[in-house]
């Protein structure tokens, strides 16, 4: 399958990594999280940048720890967490590479069912039932991977017509109606305060 050109960042040269590398687009998703979503998916450029030019799982997971951490921490750094999210990264080349023949697609190649899509991502280092739940919609909506089930393996984030992850950013427009919607579910979260623990609810 030709990959579709992605639009996550509005820079061109980072779109096009996106667009040409699931393990860049991997890579982004580890990143999305605590940063704004095009600085999450503009860093596999800049790691590719310091590399020399080409983002290497297999070179990343034979790196040691402190060199890989410094690589990410050069200023402009690839996150405002940059050496917990180094650790990660390179954690998840080192799963990618022992066991996936250093190929992201090939996590989710072979798979028969959306769930099952999911269950591969949630396997890997830092990919919790939420983040594995974007990345399905990522692959069901921007990547055409959508074997049976991947809208209901992708849950509130794989329902078509939305914008609510950086699986329904395909323009400028529907990455601000994505941030809207990102700055709306925040409020309300913060607008709710949670149940005081010590209160009992029940019998």
């Amino acid at each position: 399958m030709t990959n579709q050109s992605l639009w996550l960042t509005g820079d061109p040269e980072a779109d096009a990594l996106l667009s040409a590398d699931d393990n860049a687009l991997l890579i982004g998703m580890v990143l999305d999280q605590q940063v704004p979503m095009e600085k999450a998916f503009s860093g596999p450029l800049v790691i590719a940048r310091r590399m020399g030019g080409r983002l290497d799982v297999a070179r990343i997971a034979t790196m040691s720890e402190d060199e890989f951490i410094e690589l990410c921490s050069r200023p402009p750094a690839i996150h405002r967490f940059p050496a917990a999210m180094a650790k990660r990264i390179r954690q998840v080349c080192q799963v990618l590479t022992e066991a996936y023949d250093g190929q992201a697609t090939n996590v989710w190649k072979d798979a028969r069912s959306g769930g099952e899509v999911k269950a591969n991502l949630g396997r890997l280092p830092g990919f919790g039932p939420d983040k594995a739940a974007i990345f399905t919609a990522v692959l069901g909506k921007l990547r055409g991977i959508t074997p049976e089930g991947w809208r209901t393996a992708a849950g509130y984030y794989g329902e078509p017509g939305t914008f609510r992850s950086v699986a329904d950013i395909v323009d400028s427009d529907s990455l601000q109606k994505v941030r809207e919607t990102k700055k709306s579910v925040k409020a309300a979260k913060k607008a709710s305060p949670e149940r005081d623990p010590a209160v009992r609810t029940g019998p």
